[in-house]
């Protein structure tokens, strides 16, 4: 237990009744989870207020609520109000487990495309090297050897100090963890102390939630001015990203660049992508190697400097590095091969921005002889902008587009559909003849095509979900894996 005055030290408050004297046992902003002496945190969200809950959070035991508004409680709780609680939220999360970030080495990983890759990259390099590894991503949360499911991209603030004091626990010394926008403008990682921060590049994307692109670069540059002026901290650009001048002016730490293209600190060169990996020379200014890995593409050349980045930063040197690097055998639902003895390629991928999908097309012509099928949908409730985009990009870089649902969540899946391919038509318009798709609304039914039209040869991109194992609709969440539903097509053909 801790003090109240302990826990909103941080905190610029007003105390509209009680006092701060009171023991606080746990914090939660959900009052569903509160329990006997709890700081219940009143959060406004997007669809329900927090401050709607005090009575039923009263009930279960709370003994102090956190406000950002002028409420009247008919109790002898104590009421302390700030101007966001999501900040605040923030704050005393930090404060009640004792500030855990400052007991390890944090690297947080942004970008549009490739945070997952670069966090288990770099935890490759890290448990290579020795160190007792945390991870907090889109996939899965990791505590040492312990795996818990993963609800989104980065955590609420409650909930990342919460894992972050079970890994010290642990006996963990290192984390990785990815950094969404959302994260970065709701505050959840506002009093977590990084050491190394990673931009992987941007691109469009979550516009439904920022009102512009310009305010989702200000969100993902937030990361790097929090770093502060510090020889100990380094922050990790991608120098070819056409935003990377932004991110440079940002930091607020040793800056240490990557690319292709540009001259930069760490730079690929003679590069070979197969079907199965990618071959590449490094140069830097700490020395060179040659590299051999089993994840294939550009972009993940670009994810793997990264990488090497965030292990240099934190002294494990280039032989560890380059083992850590190479005993990666792949990234669930990332490029992720689905072989089952076919005479044809399957191929599950996470892309769902125009960018992602761009880049893993083009990786494919680099070794694809026959034709692409591109599987793809786009989700409901998310950017509607970039829904004609992705269909222009499937068409123009795939030779049969099978468009179909990704999670609709509360949008009828025919309506996604049609914004899908308000693209196409246009590409229809530029090309002057019809582009080569169909629609097929149920996915299951639109993978069982892509992969029964396919000849030797070929290949079957199923892109937007990825690791996924369920599939979001207005009314249900049933469970859905786009590898399985592949695997199970793939028997059929075989007569099994």
């Amino acid at each position: 237990m801790k003090n109240l005055n302990e826990v909103v030290t941080d905190l610029k408050i007003g105390v509209l009744q009680g006092d701060l004297d009171s023991r606080i046992a746990g914090i939660a902003y959900d009052s569903r989870n509160v329990e006997t002496d709890y700081l219940f945190v009143c959060i406004e969200g997007f669809t329900d207020d927090g401050h709607n809950y005090i009575e039923e959070a009263i009930d279960s035991g709370a003994t102090a609520l956190l406000v950002e508004k002028e409420v009247e409680v008919d109790s002898e709780v104590t009421v302390i109000k700030t101007d966001d609680t999501r900040l605040g939220l923030a704050e005393v999360s930090a404060a009640f487990y004792d500030y855990p970030s400052r007991e390890l080495k944090v690297v947080g990983v942004t970008g549009t495309n490739g945070k997952t890759t670069n966090t288990y990259l770099i935890e490759s390099i890290l448990k290579k090297a020795g160190y007792k590894l945390g991870l907090i991503g889109t996939i899965k949360n990791k505590v040492s050897d312990q795996t818990f499911d993963s609800q989104r991209t980065t955590p609420e603030a409650l909930d990342i100090n919460k894992l972050l004091a079970q890994m010290i626990d642990k006996g963990v010394t290192h984390v990785v963890m990815e950094v969404s926008s959302h994260a970065l403008d709701l505050n959840r990682v506002a009093k977590i102390d990084f050491d190394v921060a990673i931009f992987t590049n941007i691109t469009q994307d979550h516009l439904d939630f920022h009102d512009s692109f310009s305010e989702y670069l200000a969100a993902k540059k937030k990361l790097f001015s929090s770093l502060k002026d510090s020889s100990e901290k380094t922050a990790i650009i991608n120098i070819d990203d056409p935003h990377s001048d932004e991110f440079l002016e940002a930091a607020n730490s040793k800056v240490l660049t990557y690319g292709i293209e540009k001259d930069a600190n760490l730079k690929a060169k003679d590069i070979t992508i197969s079907p199965t990996g990618v071959e590449f020379g490094l140069e830097s200014t700490i020395g060179e190697m040659e590299l051999d890995l089993n994840i294939t593409g550009l972009f993940n050349v670009y994810n793997t400097l990264s990488a090497i980045g965030a292990g240099l930063s934190l002294g494990v040197d280039l032989d560890e590095i380059k083992a850590g690097l190479e005993e990666i055998q792949g990234i669930a639902g990332r490029f992720e091969i689905i072989e089952e003895a076919q005479d044809f390629g399957v191929i599950v991928d996470y892309a769902h921005t125009p960018d992602s999908l761009r880049n893993i097309l083009e990786t494919a012509h680099d070794f694809v002889e026959g034709r692409i099928i591109v599987v793809f949908g786009c989700g409901g409730d998310r950017d509607k902008d970039k829904r004609p985009i992705m269909g222009q990009v499937a068409v123009e870089l795939g030779d049969f587009a099978v468009v179909t649902s990704d999670n609709p969540r509360s949008e009828e899946p025919a309506e996604i559909i049609a914004d899908i391919e308000v693209g196409i038509k246009e590409k229809d318009k530029i090309k002057g003849e019809d582009c080569d798709y169909i629609i097929i609304e149920d996915r299951a039914e639109a993978i069982n095509y892509g992969i029964e039209s396919a000849q030797p040869d070929d290949l079957v991109f199923i892109v937007g979900k990825g690791h996924e194992t369920y599939q979001t609709f207005k009314d249900k969440t049933i469970p859905f894996d786009d590898r399985e539903v592949a695997r199970r097509s793939l028997a059929k053909i075989r007569g099994e």
